[in-house]
């Protein structure tokens, strides 16, 4: 319990500063802690994902086939479902508490004398992300890795993760989110986003607006876009995963399978391995066709149309804008056999509420509301307001997130109707947190 004890006492410190979400736009600070400690994100290459939404599988695809190479991976994803070392993966897996903490205690007195600076300037000292993000690179360099997957926390020019140098810059479908720290049209926030295109960095995207396509070619000249420099098509849902043809940068992937569920799924897929073209031969050097085969059939996306349970049919999905609610109303017609369907749904407050719930009404049936453990959370009374304003029928308000769930896999059961956890990655991780306590305790029982 000792390594446990030390985490929670040093995730209490981290938390304890300006927290994630609250963006402070600058890279100064961030840049100051990593040149104490010798710039240790230069150490190894670097593979630097944003966008709006599919940041995350795509992050995952990648470090699996990287991994099927014989590469040490590491990947820095946020936010994390269930467990804070989510975050900060090594091989693919989670990283231990006590290389967490050994390397937060090796570290704390170079972020001491940064918040001394800052504070002695007239700044802030170092938010939650801007020490999380240095200490990572720092673990990453002396574990040590060969390349490191570096998803954007937010936006991407003066996100902490852009004191790295992208070798290669990867931009998923650019939409509205964050509109009021990234900009209010998708121009905007694919400026802010085309940030992280460094003047060596190889780039690649997936399908974009006109408009935002405009904005990265104006950054790069070699942009590799998905639709005219590499595609995807055969799209089919196959069991529990997606059946798909990919003709890349350097050769052909024809009838690929992976067990990640939605045919948006397969964009993600062909982006993440044209960018595996371009990290490892600048898009000429194909991708080995058993390599692809073993990497896709073991990559994972949780939180992601994730099927918890086949009966009753329980799908996770932590869709919590508009885009990523159509894309799961597309998995439902594309990916589920369901006569009818049930939402379990819950929204932080900062979110677009209307336009998220306007796509949610051409998913579901019926929903409970409930509202994530987050500061941020939307009471699960405001919500049924607004889903019953776009003619959502709520069955059920329960703040509880455990009482909501029992409750509704007790109905979807009752009415042999699918039930879909969806609307905040907060309420994912709630859920995932009760479902992996429920195995823990029938475990013990046995």
């Amino acid at each position: 319990m000792t390594a446990q004890n030390d985490l929670d006492q040093i995730l209490a410190e981290l938390y304890a500063r300006q927290p994630e979400q609250h963006i402070r736009p600058r890279l100064e600070p961030t840049a100051r802690l990593v040149g104490l400690m010798g710039d240790p994100q230069r150490n190894y290459g670097i593979i630097h994902i944003t966008g709006t939404n599919g940041k995350t599988s795509t992050s995952r695809i990648i470090e699996r086939i990287l991994r099927e190479h014989g590469l040490r991976t590491g990947r820095l994803t946020s936010p994390h479902l269930v467990n804070f070392n989510e975050r900060i993966a090594l091989d693919g897996d989670p990283v231990s508490d006590e290389l967490l903490v050994d390397t937060y205690r090796d570290n704390k007195p170079l972020m001491d004398l940064v918040d001394q600076q800052l504070i002695s300037e007239g700044h802030q000292p170092l938010t939650f992300f801007e020490a999380f993000t240095s200490l990572a690179f720092q673990l990453f360099s002396d574990a040590p890795v060969d390349v490191l997957v570096l998803e954007v926390g937010m936006g991407g020019e003066w996100d902490a993760t852009n004191v790295a140098d992208a070798d290669v810059a990867v931009f998923t479908a650019i939409d509205l989110d964050h509109q009021k720290s990234l900009g209010n049209t998708v121009e905007e926030i694919a400026t802010t986003k085309a940030g992280i295109i460094k003047e060596k960095s190889l780039v690649v995207s997936s399908r974009q607006y006109a408009s935002v396509i405009e904005v990265l070619e104006s950054r790069c000249s070699n942009l590799k876009l998905s639709g005219r420099d590499f595609e995807y098509g055969d799209v089919m849902a196959d069991g529990f995963g997606t059946r798909f043809s990919v003709r890349g940068l350097a050769s052909d992937y024809p009838q690929v399978w992976m067990p990640i569920i939605g045919f948006h799924q397969a964009q993600n897929a062909a982006t993440a391995i044209a960018a595996v073209e371009l990290f490892l031969g600048e898009g000429l050097r194909p991708i080995a066709d058993e390599v692809l085969r073993a990497a896709l059939a073991d990559a994972v996306s949780p939180g992601r149309l994730q099927v918890v349970s086949k009966d009753p049919l329980v799908v996770l999905d932590g869709a919590h804008n508009p885009a990523g609610m159509a894309s799961l109303t597309a998995a439902i017609n594309d990916s589920f056999n369901a006569p009818k369907t049930l939402g379990l749904v819950a929204m932080l407050s900062d979110k677009d509420l209307s336009g998220t719930i306007a796509e949610m009404a051409q998913s579901f049936d019926q929903v409970i509301c409930t509202q994530p453990t987050s500061p941020r959370g939307l009471p699960a009374e405001e919500l049924a307001v607004i889903c019953e304003n776009y003619g959502i029928e709520v069955l059920s308000i329960e703040p509880s997130v455990t009482a909501a769930y029992k409750l509704a896999n007790r109905l979807a059961a009752e009415e042999k109707a699918a039930l879909f956890v969806t609307g905040s990655l907060y309420l994912i991780g709630d859920v995932l947190k009760y479902i992996q306590d429920q195995r823990l305790d029938e475990d013990d029982e046995e």
